[in-house]
C-alpha cells in the first residue's frame, strides 16, 4: 500500500510522533487541569486558560499558514520548531512551579502543538495515496491512542501516590514534545506554495473559501455546534469526576480511568475500522452517525453517575472519538483543491480554536449556576441539531458526486 519513498518515510516518522503526541494527549485531556485543580486549587479563570491553551495555538494557524509561505524554510522545520518552544513551556512549569508558571506554560506548549496542524494535513495530502490515506493516518492514530492510554494509567499511579510529583510529570512532557520535534523534521516536505493572490500577506485571506465554497460554508456551520457542545462538556468530565460537589470525588487514577484509558483502549480498537471507512464511505454520512455516538456518549456520561453509566459514557465517547479525530484531521482533503489545502485547514482549525477558546469559559462559568446534567442534556441536542445541518449536504454530495479524494 505504501508506494513511493515519501510515503514509507513519511510513514515512519509519523509514528514516531504519534508516541510524543500520545503523551501529550494525557497532558491536555487530563494531567495539567487535574495538576491545577489538585496541587494548585486553581481558580475557574485558571482552568479555562489552561484547557484554552491548545485551542489558543488552533487559533492562531491562520496566521501560521500564510506566515510558512514567506518562509523558505519547509513545512515539517517550521513544526520541529514550534514544538521545540512548545517543550520549554512544559519545562518552565517543572522548573518554577506556580500556578502562573503553569498556566502560561502549558498555553504555550499545547499552543505551539496545535499550530503545526495545516502542515500535517497538507504532508498527508502530499505523500500518501489518496485511497489510503485515512488507513495511514488511522494506524498513527492507534499509536498516539495507546501511548496515552498507557501515560494516562502510569501518570494517574504517580499523581495518586503523590500529587507533588507533578513535577516529574511536566519534565515527561516536555521531552516528549522535544521528541516529537525530532521526528517531525524527518518527514519529506517543501516548502509552502500557494497559488492564491494575497495569500502570502494576509492572514484572513483564506477566509475567502468561506464565501465561495458552499459545501464549507456548511460544514463550518455544523462543525461549530457539534464541536462547541463537545469542547464545553470535554473538560467538565475531570472536574464533575474531582471536584467534591457533585459527590463523586474519585482519585486520579479512577478518573484518569474514565476520561483516558477506557476511552483511549475503545479508540484502539475501532480507529483502523473508521480509517477504512474514511476512505470509502460519504464524508457526511459518517460525519452524522459519529455525532450520534457524541451525543449519546455526552447524555450518558453526565446523567449517570455510577460506575456502570461512567464507563458507558466513556467507551461511547471513545468509540465516537475514535472517528472523529480522523474526520476533523482530513474531510478538508475531500472537498479542497490540493493546492489549497493547507489553507482550508486553517480555516477549520480557526473556527475550532475560536469556540474552543469560548467553551471552556462558557462551560466554567454556567456549571456554577445551572446542573451539570442539564448541561449535558443541552449539548446532545447541539450535536444532534449539526448533524440536522448535514443532511442536505450528504444529500446533494450522493446525488452529484461532488466529494472524492484529493
Amino acid at each position: 500500500m505504501i508506494d513511493s519513498p515519501d510515503s514509507r518515510r513519511t510513514y515512519q516518522f509519523d509514528r514516531l510522533r504519534a508516541l510524543s503526541n500520545g503523551i501529550l494527549d494525557s497532558a491536555s485531556a487530563t494531567f495539567l487541569l487535574l495538576i491545577a485543580v489538585q496541587a494548585f486549587h486553581a481558580d475557574a479563570l485558571s482552568k479555562s486558560l489552561i484547557v484554552m491553551g491548545s485551542n489558543i495555538g488552533l487559533l492562531m494557524t491562520l496566521w501560521l499558514v500564510p506566515l510558512a509561505a514567506r518562509s523558505r524554510a519547509t513545512s515539517m522545520q517550521l513544526a520541529s520548531i514550534l514544538l521545540g518552544i512548545g517543550s520549554l513551556g512544559f519545562a518552565a512549569a517543572a522548573l518554577a512551579p506556580a500556578l502562573p508558571v503553569l498556566v502560561a506554560g502549558s498555553i504555550l506548549a499545547m499552543a505551539c502543538a496545535n499550530l503545526i496542524i495545516p502542515l500535517l494535513t497538507l504532508i498527508y495530502q502530499r505523500n500518501y495515496p489518496p485511497r489510503a490515506r485515512g488507513q495511514f493516518v488511522s494506524r498513527t492514530l492507534v499509536i498516539r491512542v495507546a501511548m496515552a492510554a498507557l501515560a494516562g494509567e502510569l501518570g494517574g499511579r504517580l499523581l495518586n501516590a503523590d500529587i507533588g510529583l507533578f513535577r516529574w510529570m511536566l519534565l515527561v512532557f516536555a521531552l516528549a514534545m522535544a521528541g516529537g520535534a525530532l521526528a517531525v523534521r524527518k518527514i519529506p516536505s517543501e516548502p509552502l506554495q500557494t497559488t492564491a493572490r494575497g495569500a502570502r500577506h494576509s492572514p484572513f485571506h483564506a477566509m475567502r473559501f468561506v464565501k465561495t465554497d458552499r459545501t464549507l460554508r456548511f460544514t463550518l456551520l455544523a462543525w461549530m455546534l457539534m464541536g462547541f457542545a463537545n469542547l464545553m462538556m470535554l473538560p467538565l468530565r475531570v472536574e464533575f469526576l474531582a471536584s467534591p460537589r457533585y459527590g463523586i470525588q474519585l482519585e486520579p487514577q479512577q478518573i484518569a480511568l474514565y476520561t483516558i484509558v477506557a476511552p483511549s483502549l475503545v479508540r484502539i480498537l475501532l480507529t483502523p475500522v473508521w480509517g477504512r471507512l474514511f476512505d470509502r464511505m460519504n464524508f457526511f454520512a459518517m460525519r452524522i452517525v459519529l455525532n450520534a455516538g457524541f451525543a449519546l456518549g455526552t447524555a450518558a456520561f453526565f446523567v449517570g453517575t455510577s460506575a456502570a453509566g461512567l464507563m458507558f459514557g466513556a467507551i461511547v465517547f471513545g468509540a465516537s472519538a475514535a472517528g472523529g479525530e480522523l474526520a476533523w484531521s482530513l474531510w478538508v482533503t475531500k472537498i479542497s483543491p490540493p493546492e489549497n489545502v493547507a489553507e482550508y485547514m486553517s480555516v477549520h482549525t480557526f473556527f475550532t480554536g475560536v469556540r474552543g477558546i469560548l467553551a471552556p469559559l462558557i462551560a466554567f462559568q454556567l456549571v456554577d449556576t445551572v446542573p451539570i446534567a442539564t448541561m449535558g442534556i443541552a449539548c446532545a441536542i447541539m450535536i444532534v441539531l449539526a448533524s440536522g445541518i448535514l443532511i442536505p449536504e450528504w444529500r446533494a454530495s450522493r446525488s452529484s458526486h461532488a466529494v472524492q479524494p484529493q
